[in-house]
């Protein structure tokens, strides 16, 4: 499939070629590919049955003009995870998580890599330059040396050692830079300028945006297999998309590239509308985010990024903030930004939630969600798609504490120990934490049982009860003695009103905090009837886990 080049300052359109990279009519870096939409709205959909789900699925969009095989590493095709226990901790039923773990190197960088490395191979391209905070070296070192390209990687020496030590198994020369990743892109242009190489320049690279279309094509895909198509007004789409599209940022290039894919398939008819774009910084770098809430039209830079999660410390976003403040303008998107400790706080969450384990950087698009929810940006009936890209490997030491884990030491001498059974009993007292939270959990709905549980187990270590009844609840109640009690409201035989009842009516009981957790809407009396009884009163479907557990940390402490 042919396409050209148009420059987005002059409208020049000219032919691609990966060293090209200026306009040769009015010398800007900043052009994007064009394809022949109107033809492909209409030859693409008999020919994708036949093809297999990767990224090559939808070659025809993309600059490389024949896809060579043989350095293919399975990219593309990840899975669309629906976010169950999530969704009903958050009161937002339709989440999914676009696995992007689950590629060659575990980010959604492979299909950047795979993409500019095809297109590189095919124009003869031997050596070339990257600078990256992680995961871009790593996946162009996997695809590069598939290719027999050498890569000269330069990266920031606050770069996780473990991931440096995979960019250079792959034979790639590693460039430590003491300094921002700011300061490792002026190195690395420098650089190749000296050695007249190629270098990825990120937004600027047609390669590179072009392959973030895919994440795009394939959500479209895949949340029609879930949801159906969409239509409007009887006219039936061929997919359909969420509603938000949610993704962590550091230069901005991905949900650019992403935002681009809908906009394409919008114009060729396949699908009805383009989702919003939520754009995610971490707080101690967040030059994006800050300038388009003071309705900056050009980005303030970050000098000095201060946030433990170095591969999003990009400081001076560029030209790229404007492009993506457009794309998240028209789609009534947002930025927004989190702490640190939000996102680490995601990562547990997710984990125990889902079972997905991923580095900080995603979580951070994690932590956003929750910040969008929170605040009433994302309503509960939308559907939401976020991007999670990067396994934790060994998560660094700050991300888990210092009290991850606890020691069990068998005695070695056979004297010290009365009994296996004593030796055993008396190693496990040492991980018995001085205050253990007892909760007992009172709710009729299994369903709700569970989502409290998990939401508790992701957070700390609780000791937990659990009650589908009033008469069952006061039975294990008054046997444990707990620290605290969650207590729903509408049950069978005897309701949480009753339960109230009875354990203001026992000394032994009546001190024991209570949080009352309930889908229905009180009446003026019923709320006068619990006040002075409990300690907080959360609706379901509307508390965050963070919150939840600051109500429970209060009454505990």
């Amino acid at each position: 499939m042919s396409f050209i080049l148009r420059c987005i300052d002059c409208g020049h359109k000219a032919p691609y070629f990966p060293t090209a990279i200026n306009c040769p009519q009015c010398n800007s870096q900043w052009r994007e590919a064009e394809y022949d939409l109107a033809t492909l709205s209409k030859t693409l959909p008999l020919q994708l049955p036949d093809r297999p789900f990767d990224l090559w699925r939808y070659h025809e969009l993309l600059p490389v003009r024949n896809p060579d095989p043989s350095i293919t590493l399975g990219e593309g095709g990840s899975p669309l995870i629906k976010a169950t226990n999530l969704g009903l901790m958050l009161g937002c039923p339709n989440i999914f998580i676009k696995d992007e773990r689950q590629g060659p190197t575990a980010s959604f960088k492979d299909r950047q890599a795979a993409v500019s490395i095809a297109a590189l191979k095919e124009a003869g391209i031997t050596e070339m330059v990257v600078a990256s905070t992680g995961n871009v070296a790593i996946a162009y070192s996997a695809y590069a040396a598939r290719a027999g390209i050498k890569l000269w990687a330069f990266v920031t020496s606050l770069v996780p050692a473990v991931k440096m030590r995979e960019i250079a198994l792959y034979g790639s020369q590693v460039i430590k830079v003491t300094g921002s990743y700011d300061n490792v892109k002026r190195a690395a242009s420098e650089f190749a300028q000296q050695r007249n190489l190629y270098q990825n320049m990120g937004a600027r690279s047609i390669p590179s945006v072009e392959s973030m279309k895919t994440i795009a094509y394939e959500i479209s895909e895949q949340i029609t297999a879930f949801l159906g198509a969409d239509a409007i007004e009887n006219n039936k789409s061929l997919w359909r998309t969420p509603d938000w599209y949610v993704q962590a940022i550091s230069g901005g290039m991905g949900p650019l590239g992403v935002a681009k894919g809908f906009s394409e398939l919008k114009e060729m008819g396949f699908i009805n509308k383009e989702p919003a774009i939520a754009a995610i910084q971490t707080a101690g770098c967040s030059p994006m985010v800050t300038s388009w809430k003071k309705g900056l039209e050009t980005a303030e830079i970050v000098e000095e990024p201060r946030t433990h999660i170095e591969t999003l410390a990009t400081g001076d976003p560029g030209r790229t903030y404007n492009l993506l403040r457009k794309a998240i303008d028209n789609t009534d998107g947002a930025f927004e930004s989190v702490t640190d400790e939000e996102a680490f706080r995601a990562m547990h969450v997710i984990a125990k939630m889902e079972g997905v384990s991923a580095e900080p950087a995603a979580a951070v698009a994690f932590a956003g969600l929750f910040k969008l929810i929170r605040a009433g940006v994302i309503k509960p009936d939308d559907t939401v798609v976020v991007n999670c890209t990067g396994h934790t490997m060994p998560p660094e030491k700050f991300v888990l504490g210092d009290d991850w884990a606890r020691n069990i030491v068998f005695p070695e001498n056979e004297t010290e120990k009365e009994t296996p059974k004593e030796g055993i009993l008396a190693a496990l007292s040492h991980v018995v934490p001085e205050r253990f939270s007892r909760v007992v959990i009172v709710d009729d709905t299994t369903e709700a049982r569970l989502l409290i549980r998990r939401i508790l187990q992701s957070q700390g270590d609780f000791t937990l009860f659990e009650a589908k009844n009033g008469k069952e609840a006061l039975r294990i109640i008054r046997r444990e003695n707990p620290d605290l009690i969650i207590l729903d409201l509408m049950m069978p035989e005897l309701d949480g009103f009753g339960v109230l009842d009875e354990l203001k009516a026992n000394a032994e009981t009546e001190n024991i905090p209570v949080i009352v957790s309930t889908a229905k809407e009180l009446t003026k009396a019923e709320r006068e009837r619990l006040k002075g009884q409990i300690q907080s009163l959360l609706q379901k479907g509307d508390f965050m886990s963070d919150e939840f557990l600051d109500e429970v940390h209060t009454v505990i402490n």
